[in-house]
C-alpha cells in the first residue's frame, strides 16, 4: 500500500518527535538559563588577578636568565612570568609545560603535593585550614574541568564557606586553576550541561561526545524541518486539543527551532570545515621581533603597591616588562631605560611588521577601531580597545585583530570562521552589534523566543507519552485476546 506523500510527513515526524520533544525541551529550557549564566563555573583572570597575593621585587635575588638556567629549559621560552607562588617569588616559564623556579633561591618547584594544596587554597580564599578539606587528587577530569584538562593533575578542595567553594590547585603550577560555588554549580545544572551535553560519563568520552550532539542535533533538524513543512500542508488546522496547540505554537515557533537546532548543529564544526586556512602563521613573531631574550631584563622597574604579577616580553625587537595589578590595564615598562610607554605603537610600525610575516600576500586593508564590530566584539573577557585590523588578500581573507598597545595579535578569522560566526552566533543567539549590547530589548527577545520553544517541546512531550500509553494499551488488549 502506498503512503501518500503528507502521511509519510505526519508519521515520520510523529515517530521522531517521541524521542526528540525531550531533548528540544532539555535545550530550550537551559537555553533561558544560559541567557543570564554563560558557561560552566571558572575561574576568571580578573579574579585570579585580584586574590594574587602582591609581587615584593625586594625578595627577588635572581635574575630572569639566571632563573632560566637553573631550569635547564630548552631553548628560549615562549613566555616568562614574575609572580608570587607559596608565599615566594617565582619565576614561570612556559612554552608547552612549565617550570616554575623560585626568585628568592633559585630551587625549582617540584609537584605540589596535599599539604602545600592546603595552605594555597587557604591562603587563596582567607580562611583557616580548619574550614578546609582536602578531597584527593584528581588525574581524570570531573564534571568541572574539562575545560581545563591540560592542568591536571590537579588537587581538589572543599571550603566551608558561605558559598561553599571547590578549589582544584595544579600540581605543576600550584596555582587555582579552577573555582567553583555551590551556586555557580547548581545553575550549571540547570544551563551549561544539559544545554552542552556535559555530563560527566559522556563528556569524558570526547569523540564519543561530540558525535552524539552531531547525530541528535542532525536528527533534530529533520525533525524540524518536517514540523515546518507541516505548517503548511497541515493549513487551514486540522487538530483539536493538545495536537491543535502544538500546531500553533509551531507556527510561531517552528522557524525559529529549525534555525537553532541546525547552528547548534555547526557550532560542532562537522568535518572540522572551518578549522583550516588562512595564512600569516609567522605574523606575531614578526611582531615580536624575535625570540624572548631574557638577559635584556637586568633592571628592576619601581616597586608598586598594586603589583601583581610581571610578563616578559619582546615587542618588535626591544625588551619590555608588562606589570598587572588591581588597574584592568596592563602597565608596559622598557627594560632598556625602565621608561613608562602610554603611547600606543604606530600603525606603519605594526602594518610593516605585519607584512614582513606574510611577505607573499598583500595586504588589501587596514584600519584602526576604536569599537567593536561584527567579528571582534565585547565579551565576558573585555577584548582591548582601539584594535588595528588588518586584511590580507589571500583565498581564504585572512584578517588579524592587533592590539596597537602592545603589538600583539588579540584575534584571528579566516573566511570560513567569519561565516561561521554568523550561522553559529547570529543564528543561535542573534548575536548582532545592532542590538546584542542593549541589554533588556535582547534578553526579552531571547527569552521569549526560548519560552516558545520550551512551550512547542512540551507539548510535544505530553503529545508523545500519551501516544505511548496508547500504544501500550493496544498491545496489553491485543494480547489479552
Amino acid at each position: 500500500m502506498k503512503i501518500p506523500f503528507r502521511k509519510w510527513l505526519i508519521l515520520t515526524h510523529r515517530y521522531l518527535g517521541i524521542p526528540l520533544s525531550f531533548l528540544f525541551l532539555m535545550w530550550f529550557g537551559s537555553g533561558i538559563a544560559m541567557i543570564f549564566a554563560r558557561g560552566m563555573p571558572s575561574l576568571t583572570s580578573a579574579l585570579r588577578l585580584e586574590r594574587l597575593p602582591q609581587l615584593n621585587l625586594s625578595s627577588v635575588k635572581l635574575s630572569p636568565a639566571e632563573a632560566l638556567e637553573k631550569a635547564n629549559y630548552d631553548g628560549a621560552p615562549a613566555r616568562a612570568t614574575l609572580l608570587t607562588v607559596m608565599g615566594r617569588p617565582a619565576y614561570r616559564f612556559s612554552s608547552r609545560g612549565s617550570v616554575t623556579v623560585f626568585a628568592d633561591r633559585g630551587d625549582v618547584l617540584e609537584q605540589v603535593g596535599q599539604h602545600e594544596a592546603m595552605k594555597i587554597a587557604g591562603a587563596f580564599l582567607g580562611v583557616p585550614d580548619s574550614r578546609l578539606q582536602y578531597a584527593g587528587e584528581l588525574t581524570d577530569p570531573d564534571q568541572w574541568t574539562f575545560e581545563d584538562a591540560r592542568s591536571l593533575p590537579m588537587h581538589r578542595v572543599l571550603a566551608d564557606d558561605t558559598d561553599h567553594t571547590h578549589l582544584y590547585i595544579s600540581e605543576e603550577t600550584a596555582e587555582v586553576e579552577v573555582m567553583t560555588t555551590r551556586g555557580g554549580r547548581a545553575l550549571a545544572w540547570f544551563a551549561a550541561i544539559p544545554h552542552w551535553m556535559y555530563f560527566a560519563p559522556l563528556r569524558s568520552r570526547g569523540p564519543v561526545w561530540r558525535q552524539v550532539v552531531l547525530w541528535t542535533s542532525g536528527i533534530g533538524m529533520i525533525l524540524a524541518c518536517l514540523g515546518v513543512a507541516l505548517a503548511f500542508t497541515q493549513y487551514p488546522v486540522r487538530y483539536a486539543g493538545w495536537m491543535r496547540w502544538h500546531y500553533v505554537t509551531g507556527v510561531a515557533f517552528g522557524v525559529f527551532s529549525l534555525t537553532w537546532v541546525f547552528s547548534g548543529f555547526l557550532s560542532m564544526e562537522p568535518y572540522f570545515w572551518a578549522s583550516e586556512g588562512g595564512t600569516g602563521n609567522r605574523v606575531p613573531q614578526a611582531l615580536r621581533g624575535g625570540p624572548l631574550d631574557l638577559s635584556a631584563f637586568d633592571r628592576w622597574p619601581a616597586q608598586r603597591p598594586d603589583l601583581k604579577e610581571i610578563d616578559f616580553v619582546r615587542i618588535q625587537g626591544e625588551a619590555y616588562y608588562v606589570e598587572r595589578g588591581t588597574d584592568p590595564q596592563p602597565q608596559l615598562i622598557a627594560a632598556r631605560n625602565l621608561d613608562v610607554r602610554n603611547e600606543l605603537f604606530s600603525t606603519e610600525s605594526l602594518l610593516k611588521r605585519v607584512q614582513q610575516g606574510n611577505p607573499n600576500v598583500a595586504i588589501v586593508e587596514s584600519a584602526v577601531l576604536s569599537d567593536y564590530d561584527s567579528y571582534y566584539h565585547a565579551t565576558e573577557r573585555q577584548p582591548p580597545l582601539p584594535v588595528l585590523r588588518v586584511k590580507f588578500g589571500d583565498p581564504d581573507s585572512t584578517w588579524f585583530y592587533i592590539d596597537p598597545r602592545l603589538s600583539q595579535v588579540v584575534s584571528r578569522f579566516t573566511r570560513r570562521q567569519r561565516l561561521q560566526r554568523w550561522i553559529y552566533h547570529g543564528l543561535h543567539s542573534l548575536d548582532f552589534n545592532f542590538w546584542r549590547y542593549q541589554g533588556w530589548a535582547w534578553t526579552s527577545v531571547m527569552v521569549l523566543l526560548n519560552v516558545g520553544g520550551t512551550l512547542l517541546s512540551l507539548i510535544g512531550v505530553v503529545i508523545g507519552v500519551k501516544r505511548l500509553f496508547r500504544l501500550n494499551n493496544k498491545r496489553r488488549i491485543s494480547d489479552s485476546h
